[in-house]
């Protein structure tokens, strides 16, 4: 990834500061350590999982717990203005409610700006390498197309799926979060199916 780790460690720092502090009020509340530990653990198990978190078990498994299954950046980045979100920076001193907008405006940005630079190269590559190779390929056969194999179908199937991926580029919103959202639900199964083609 080319994402800076700083962020992702700065979030599960923010996250254990935070279960931290809910400890040490517990604690300073008179209950002992061992209890406020146990107490802790009881109220919070239902997140942890053993499995394989990439695997198709465990949206089950969240769902059957009733946690959250983001699976794609947009979903993620929607929550990081949740009331809750904003109580957590806020209380934990990380960010200001306002500072939490600006930041999720940046993160839909940049994830729209690099998806967008991913699909304009995907299209470069196809229009520039890929179709003059499919072309090439297939001008071997021109003589015998009974060899050709499914050459045709395959590299007409590239062209097709690379002129529905440009024509779903041409229609996207221009809202930040409806762009990123249209992003990830229309535009990178596209390109997904012309890769797929494509290798």
């Amino acid at each position: 990834s080319s994402q800076n780790c700083s962020f992702p460690i700065a979030m599960c720092n923010t996250i254990m500061a935070s279960g931290m502090a809910e400890m040490s009020k517990l604690i300073e509340g008179g209950m002992s350590h061992r209890d406020a530990v146990a107490k802790m653990f009881k109220e919070n198990r239902h997140v942890i999982f053993t499995g394989n978190g990439y695997s198709s078990e465990w949206p089950v498994e969240a769902k059957k717990r009733g946690l959250p299954n983001l699976h794609n950046t947009p979903l993620a980045l929607a929550t990081f203005t949740s009331d809750k979100a904003k109580k957590l920076f806020t209380d934990m001193g990380i960010f200001t409610p306002e500072e939490c907008d600006a930041k999720k405006e940046v993160m839909f940005e940049n994830y729209c700006t690099t998806l967008g630079v991913e699909v304009r190269t995907l299209i470069d590559m196809v229009e520039t390498g890929i179709l003059p190779a499919c072309a090439k390929d297939l001008s071997k056969y021109k003589d015998a197309p009974k060899l050709a194999g499914d050459r045709d179908s395959t590299y007409l199937g590239i062209k097709t799926e690379t002129d529905k991926l440009k024509a779903l580029w041409d229609k996207k919103p221009h809202d930040l979060e409806k762009e990123a959202t249209y992003i990830a639900d229309q535009v990178k199964p596209q390109m997904l199916a012309i890769r797929k083609l494509v290798d």
